[in-house]
């Protein structure tokens, strides 16, 4: 007996490496291709951003106030449609086909119903902002540009649930290579379209506005190309029996994606919230908040990544029955992000002076004091970008087990109650500045990563107690 168990015992621990290896193989198999499609992306975005400012500053000021009225309300539909990937890898892993067509059917409804009441917002945008208090002028600009942007809500939308699918069915590569392609093909569009080339009017902000919303719709029509004719997704037939509305399937996807949308909008709020702190403090400590804020959200793109690859394992494992696999797929994709974030955190505060520089210059006023506080905050933000990839990467894990209202709870407790809390108290009471924000960002960050870690240990043990 003490042979055979003395036996057993390394075989155990050779197939439990094996299964981690697999497992690390796995994730970074389909992190990589969707880190890149983030990164391109945010590419794009620095494209436009790059063209706004050659309009001057008050175009690049209107941008910002454009965006953030965007934003906030396609917010609701990126949170529903994202909603399809655990829906679908739970399908997937459960070998059923048609789940799987149900799920991005009703993704893609949501989104056209989604996509009219969103419009609204950026159709009257300018309204908005003049309730706001924001200048007249800044307004009326701003909604140029919204014009311009409104138009492409649902094929972004719809190329947003077309992704889910393709990543959930291990095959997120497509959309790279549309994200790719579509890059220099809407720097060429805002180019004709902003300075009105090849015969073409100057639309300016409009213009800008425009091409996104072309390209949207570009990326859509590409990414359903693939989805219907390439192999293995035309085996799904996604548009068999479109016209069929699925209600039982339509109401589990706002009960998963609602809280994802509530989510995403306290993040982005606590983060537009301590940019106000900074404003009240001075202009040097928002200009160096700026500076830091672009350093994080480029380095959270990669966890981003992986997040979305550790919901579509996890889901494969849930829908296979895998308690053990559910747990091993989530502690891998945690593992991996922290040690590419720490990698990356060692790279920015190595250099942060150097990103300092890059991004403001010598020629703005202020430039030294500026540019000395955003080294500091980078130093600072270091601990923020480690939790920051431990966050996404828990909270994409609980979304694999369509966990996503109690998670909902913690980022209202770690974000705000804690962290913009201690952000007012560190920021104006002590005497820290803006480096008494950031340190209460980082710690509200960290309490909410904390909280989803503990979340998802608690309920990938009652699976395998319970077995199933």
């Amino acid at each position: 007996m003490d042979e055979i168990v003395g036996t057993s015992s390394p075989r155990r621990a050779r197939a439990s490496r094996h299964h981690l290896v697999v497992e690390l193989s796995e994730t970074a198999r389909l992190a990589l291709p969707m880190a890149l499609t983030q990164l391109s992306q945010i590419a794009m975005m620095t494209t436009d951003l790059a063209f706004i400012g050659r309009l001057g500053g008050q175009a690049v000021a209107a941008a910002a106030l454009a965006g953030t009225v965007y934003f906030v309300s396609f917010t609701f539909g990126m949170g529903l449609t994202s909603a399809v990937a655990p829906l679908a890898a739970q399908a997937f892993g459960a070998e059923d086909p048609m789940m799987v067509r149900r799920s991005l059917r009703t993704g893609l409804w949501a989104a056209l119903l989604l996509s009219l009441p969103i419009m609204v917002f950026p159709l009257r945008g300018e309204q908005i902002l003049l309730l706001l208090g924001q200048a007249p002028q800044a307004a009326r600009l701003a909604q140029n540009y919204l014009f311009g942007l409104a138009w492409g809500v649902a094929p972004a939308l719809w190329f947003m649930a077309i992704r889910s699918f393709m990543g959930a069915v291990n095959r997120p590569q497509p959309v790279l290579w549309i994200t790719l392609a579509a890059i220099p093909v809407n720097a060429l569009l805002v180019y004709l379209l902003m300075y009105g080339k090849l015969g073409l009017p100057r639309l300016e902000l409009f213009g800008v506005g425009l091409a996104t919303t072309l390209v949207n719709c570009a990326t859509f029509v590409a990414a359903l190309w693939f989805a219907t004719r390439r192999k293995p997704f035309r085996d799904y037939h996604i548009l068999a029996r479109l016209w069929r509305f699925d209600w039982p399937l339509m109401r589990q996807l706002f009960l998963i994606g609602l809280p994802i949308s509530l989510a995403f909008l306290m993040e982005y709020g606590m983060f537009s919230a301590a940019a106000l702190l900074m404003g009240v403090i001075g202009t040097t400590a928002l200009a160096a908040h700026q500076i830091a804020l672009q350093v994080t959200a480029i380095l959270f793109m990669i966890p981003f990544g992986i997040s979305m690859a550790a919901t579509v394992r996890v889901g494969h494992a849930v829908g296979r029955n895998d308690a053990p696999g559910v747990r091993r797929a989530g502690l891998v994709a945690m593992l991996l992000g922290i040690a590419i974030a720490v990698i990356l955190t060692f790279v920015v505060v190595a250099a942060r002076l150097d990103i300092a520089e890059f991004f403001l210059g010598d020629v703005t006023e202020n430039a030294a004091a500026t540019i000395e506080l955003a080294t500091t905050l980078l130093l600072v933000g270091a601990s923020l970008f480690v939790t920051d990839a431990m966050q996404s990467i828990a909270v994409g894990s609980l979304r694999g087990l369509k966990d996503t209202r109690v998670p909902l709870l913690f980022a209202g407790i770690g974000y705000w109650l804690i962290g913009f809390c201690l952000s007012c108290v560190l920021g104006f009471h002590t005497g820290l500045g803006a480096v008494g924000v950031w340190i209460g960002l980082s710690i509200g960050t960290a309490v909410y990563a904390t909280l989803l870690i503990l979340r998802f240990r608690q309920l990938t043990r009652r699976l395998e107690l319970t077995g199933s």
